[in-house]
């Protein structure tokens, strides 16, 4: 029996369950009596080119289930999006260290890479299995009904806009929420299960599959302030005009880019001011508060769904078994069966790599402001378990005797 060398990598935006994909193919690979090292590959892509590798294999079974059950990437991450020659180098390292199996944990870019790194490869005659676990709080991916991360970060901004709903509730006014969604509204969407109550925020919710006016948006925000004496907001970061332009770009006087030239969108906190600043000049409401919730979500330490953990280990679980039973590379997907179970099933890597989901239409509601009732029953299985209940004062109140 040849022994068998295997490589782990985590790539693009930590989660609060990628700990758990990672742990998932250590031990499973461990499992198998043929495998000699386990190595991780430290900052994901840019470790395995500088040969920044650790051995995994003396790793305590102790130890890597206290990191499975922590957040954020144990490995390190990186935002690199490797090219051809990239990933050439990828490959030049895989050879060297006699590595038959490459894993990589991540989102759109990362299955592109394994891709990449699989038709290198392939061309040069090196026996490798490529494998690509998914991972993404946008809930992005082609094939899946969703991904993980995604559920632990929806649980986070459920909570979060229940709190900011009650914090508005206190004191009326006008409240925005700006959260994380270039081009699909996912995790936006989650705000609307913050709702309990007739009249509970947020009111209006805002995604990036629907073109944003911003006359019809100051429309809506007029009507829930005056049917409510308050409004608050759920605002997708990558909301956009109708020729496609981000509404931060075109309200912002200057504008941040990313490493790919992209508009920065998570994290400066550009948008909710720039809506907060239109609200309180057009209608002249004083008290407008905004929020952006940038990074908090991708690995709050406290807030993760029992289900996301559970499906991470076992996708990473499925991604080591297919590589060692099956003779082909691929994306391990999560797929919905009955109500509520999963099968995990591996789909070319052609039918996800570099390729975005979006929001389906019927979990859009025909305003384009809010999501419909099909989405509650789409995300409620995926929170894990029951989520924290606010209570309202329900005594009468006392007739009024002074004549003013």
């Amino acid at each position: 029996m040849s022994s068998i060398k295997i490589l782990v990598a985590q790539g693009g935006g930590p989660t609060a369950v990628i700990n758990q994909s990672l742990v998932g193919v250590v031990l499973e690979a461990r499992r198998f009596p043929q495998v000699e090292r386990v190595y991780g590959a430290r900052h994901g892509v840019r470790g395995i080119v500088d040969e920044d590798l650790l051995d995994l294999t003396q790793e305590t079974l102790a130890n890597l289930e206290q990191v499975a059950a922590t957040p954020a990437s144990a490995l390190g991450s990186t935002r690199d999006k490797p090219d051809l020659a990239y990933c050439q180098r990828i490959l030049a390292t895989l050879q060297a260290h006699g590595i038959s199996h490459f894993f990589y944990i991540g989102g759109n870019d990362s299955s592109d890479t394994v891709r990449i790194v699989s038709e290198e490869a392939r061309k040069a005659g090196h026996p490798l299995r490529c494998m690509h676990i998914p991972k993404t709080i946008d809930n992005d991916l082609m094939g899946n009904d969703h991904t993980p991360g995604f559920p632990s970060a929806a649980r986070f901004v459920a909570q979060a806009f229940a709190g900011a709903n009650l914090d508005n509730a206190a004191l009326p006014g006008v409240y925005v929420g700006v959260i994380m969604g270039r081009h699909a509204g996912f995790l936006t969407a989650a705000a609307a299960l913050a709702r309990r109550f007739p009249g509970d925020g947020p009111h209006l919710v805002y995604l990036p599959e629907r073109t944003f006016k911003v006359d019809g948006f100051l429309a809506d925000v007029k009507a829930a302030y005056e049917k409510h004496g308050r409004c608050v907001i759920a605002v997708s970061e990558g909301i956009h005009d109708e020729t496609g332009a981000t509404i931060a770009e075109k309200l912002a006087k200057t504008v941040e880019r990313d490493a790919h030239g992209n508009v920065q969108l998570s994290g400066t906190g550009a948008l909710a001011d720039l809506l907060c600043d239109e609200i309180k000049d057009k209608l002249k409401i004083k008290r407008v508060r905004g929020d952006t919730f940038g990074y908090l979500q991708r690995s709050f330490l406290g807030c993760v769904s029992g289900v996301d953990q559970r499906e991470a280990r076992e996708a990473a679980e499925k991604a080591v078994q297919f590589a060692m039973w099956g003779d082909r590379d691929g994306s391990v997907a999560i797929r919905r069966t009955g109500d509520y179970a999963v099968d995990y099933v591996l789909q070319p890597l052609e039918a996800v790599a570099a390729r975005t989901r979006t929001m389906e239409d019927a979990l859009i509601a025909p305003a384009g402001n809010d999501v419909t009732p099909a989405f509650f029953d789409y995300l409620r299985p995926l929170l894990g378990g029951d989520m924290p209940v606010a209570g309202r004062l329900r005594a009468p109140a006392v007739t009024k005797v002074l004549k003013r």
